[in-house]
């Protein structure tokens, strides 16, 4: 069983100082990976970047990815709003645009999630949460289970945004958000005829 960065968020710490370490190490984490790839990072690095102490971060943090895990928990539980408002607004094409562009604002979060090694295990996590929307969720289609719906979308949806962002530029927000439509979005809400 493979371990996951994207285990709950970590508790919120009580202390003003704890707290204000946390923001520092996020927030060193983000702009380093302004810079470079995610694995090219060290926590010597991010500690120095934040002005922190490196066994601060080992209070807070058994590893960098348990703190790019922190940082992704948020992250994909926007996108995942985003994708059940998209099923919601039966295959919009413009709530498809919407994550797309999300997307690519926060490109180098999401690079670093889906291209750094991390793929799977945010794809898991992904579809793990989806999963728990379910009860909540509305079958588009008679013919489709909707776990079955759920696990195709949302490991679909995944699969699409790491390709797009390994094409490095290749494809914009539009073009992205077109395939995502037509291949994801609309043969799952019935958009496209069966």
């Amino acid at each position: 069983m493979a371990t996951s960065i994207l285990s709950p968020k970590r508790d919120a710490p009580g202390d003003a100082r704890q707290l204000r370490s946390r923001r520092a190490l996020s927030g060193a984490l983000l702009a380093l990976l302004e810079e470079r790839p995610f694995d090219q990072l060290t926590v010597r690095e991010i500690t120095a970047r934040a002005g922190t102490g490196y066994a601060t971060f080992f209070r807070h943090y058994p590893t960098k990815e348990a703190l790019l895990g922190d940082i992704a928990a948020d992250e994909i539980a926007e996108l995942l709003a985003r994708t059940t408002q998209i099923m919601a607004d039966n295959g919009s094409y413009d709530s498809t645009e919407a994550l797309c562009r999300h997307v690519h604002q926060h490109r180098r979060l999401w690079n670093a999630l889906l291209t750094g090694g991390a793929r799977s295990m945010v794809r898991e996590e992904f579809i793990r949460q989806a999963r728990d929307l379910l009860p909540h969720a509305d079958g588009q289609l008679d013919w489709l289970p909707p776990d079955l719906g759920v696990l195709h979308g949302a490991g679909a949806t995944i699969d699409v945004l790491a390709w797009w962002l390994e094409q490095d530029g290749k494809y914009d927000v539009e073009d992205v958000a077109a395939i995502l439509h037509r291949l994801v979005i609309a043969p799952l809400t019935g958009g496209l005829s069966t």
